[in-house]
């Protein structure tokens, strides 16, 4: 996680914004006293959206665990692994 001035964010907006994009990480503009703006990729966005979808209700999330240990039992059927 990245943090910036506002000041410091103006100077360099091209740098912030390759940061962001293409290393995934999440930008913090500090503006001053509790106004603080984040800045993140669409895609980072587009991938919270859709996690906070997946796990808006307790029989999507009930779901989504019952297949997660699916694939863990496929994945170590035979040498008696867990992961």
């Amino acid at each position: 996680m990245l943090s910036a001035s506002i000041s410091d964010f103006r100077k360099d907006i091209k740098r912030y914004f390759d940061k962001v994009t293409e290393d995934f990480e999440t930008l913090i503009i500090n503006r001053g006293k509790d106004k603080e703006v984040v800045i993140m990729s669409l895609a980072e966005y587009n991938s919270l959206l859709s996690t906070q979808h997946e796990l808006s209700s307790k029989e999507n999330e009930r779901r989504l665990d019952s297949a997660i240990e699916k694939l863990k039992f496929k994945k170590n059927k035979g040498d008696g692994k867990e992961i």
